[in-house]
């Protein structure tokens, strides 16, 4: 009967990613005991659609699907897992099943599940990995938070500088137990272990057996301090395309290799921060509790509310002229407004561009320049259009050159304010996605009625 059901549900178009006939599947079979026909949906599912069918599902199902399909879990859902939902995860698994996924790990993916772990779970981890692979944990895990020696994993392919492309060769067949799962260059270091290039697998099968390593470096080798904070190294992996680089300590020892996947995925996470910290909701994610949710959620709305009463004891001035000219009541709204979504696309496009270091010291003004020029002009565009609706609604020139008036320079403030506030804030260090909102909306609706019921009281009073 359960086969059944599930086979009337439509299948949703061939592409990636959990579909909901696959989930309803997962749910029946969790919920019949069937371990066997939970196996069968779970074995041929990639580790982050696995990851993804945990965070879709609520507690309860989630400690059952844990319980009844533990055997099909491995280190990879752990590492594609939410961070929020670690905790819980790492809790419902038998210890035996959770000490076989770590070390399926490489050291960069451990250090990324330890950091968002309490202490006792952190001691559950390290206990469960072998004695080498330990230390090299407890080593990252020395590094600043969020910088390249956290990031870095500590597998490295590395060769002496005077070998061959044949020694070379020779050598990683020799130890294949001991090479990363994934790698993309060979590390050629000097006698003090210091990297002075790399050489890519593509290049070394390739070339002759008797060719020197030196002769096959790469224009792209840089070295990345260990220290460095990531967001800087995701940067340089965007900025010179880079596959992998080697980390290097004070000493420009080698320590470690950061590679693409794990650079692009702090580019990621950055680039979901700016986002949800330009709405006002921090790190919030869907996976999060109602309590946690409205946490974080708070903080910003009480903000708004300053706000939105400072913009009210503007209007407050004007109460004379709105009980004289009841239209001003009914058009100020849309000034606000206008001004309020003109700051935010300059806004938004000033925050991508500095976490994307393409606004600089050096173009900031060439690019104010030219926000206030567009600001100007779809001033004066939408003057137009609300100048039109001032005498077509309400009969009055007077009152359609007002509101025409106030668009233009709301709209050119607007315009300002979106790209000046997150410059001066990246200025003075503080995270221009984060607080850059609401003040961008406090100007512009400030400005807005300001501009608006003024130059009524004086026009048209």
């Amino acid at each position: 009967m359960e086969d059944e059901v599930i086979d009337q549900v439509e299948p949703e178009e061939e592409g990636y990613g959990l579909d909901n006939r696959t989930v309803a599947a997962i749910r029946l079979a969790v919920a019949a005991g069937d371990r066997v026909r939970l196996g069968e949906l779970l074995e041929p599912l990639h580790p982050a659609d696995i990851a993804d069918l945990l965070e879709q599902v609520d507690s309860g199902h989630r400690r059952e699907i844990l319980l009844l399909g533990s055997s099909f879990f491995d280190g990879e859902v752990l590492s594609e897992l939410d961070e929020s939902l670690r905790e819980e995860v790492i809790a419902f698994l038998p210890r035996d099943v959770l000490s076989e996924a770590v070390r399926e790990l490489e050291s960069d993916d451990v250090v990324d599940l330890l950091e968002d772990l309490d202490e006792p779970q952190q001691a559950v981890i390290l206990d469960a990995l072998e004695d080498a692979d330990r230390l090299a944990v407890e080593q990252a895990l020395t590094y600043p938070e969020y910088s390249a020696g956290r990031l870095m994993q500590r597998e490295v392919v590395r060769a002496p500088e005077h070998w061959t492309v044949g020694e070379t060769i020779d050598h990683l067949r020799a130890h294949k137990e001991a090479l990363p799962d994934q790698f993309y260059h060979v590390i050629v270091v000097d006698p003090g272990i210091r990297p002075v290039g790399y050489v890519t697998l593509g290049k070394l099968l390739s070339s002759r057996r008797s060719v020197k390593l030196t002769e096959l470096f790469e224009e792209s080798f840089r070295t990345i301090p260990a220290t460095q904070e990531e967001g800087e190294v995701a940067y340089a992996f965007n900025q010179y395309h880079l596959i992998s680089a080697p980390v290097v300590d004070d000493a420009g020892r080698l320590v470690g290799i950061i590679t693409i996947d794990d650079a692009m995925a702090v580019l990621d996470e950055e680039h979901e921060e700016d986002i949800l910290r330009l709405a006002g909701v921090g790190d919030s994610s869907l996976s999060d509790r109602v309590v946690e949710t409205c946490r974080q959620r708070v903080p910003w709305l009480l903000v708004n509310l300053g706000t939105a009463i400072v913009a009210s004891l503007v209007i407050a001035q004007f109460e004379t002229a709105i009980a004289q000219v009841v239209a001003l009541a009914v058009l100020m709204p849309i000034v606000a407004s206008m001004g309020g979504n003109a700051g935010t696309q300059s806004l938004t496009v000033a925050v991508r561009a500095l976490a994307t270091k393409d606004l600089t010291g050096s173009n900031v003004w060439r690019v104010v320049r030219r926000e206030l020029a567009v600001g100007v002009i779809n001033g004066v565009l939408f003057a137009l259009v609300m100048g039109a609706v001032g005498v077509l609604w309400f009969g009055s020139g007077t009152l359609a050159m007002v509101i025409a008036a106030a668009m233009i320079i709301n709209l050119g403030v607007a315009a300002l304010a979106g790209i000046l506030v997150p410059v001066m804030l990246d200025r003075l260090g503080v995270d221009p996605a984060l607080a850059s909102g609401t003040f961008v909306t406090t100007v512009t609706d400030v400005v807005g009625f300001f501009a608006f019921l003024g130059l009524a009281s004086v026009v048209l009073l």
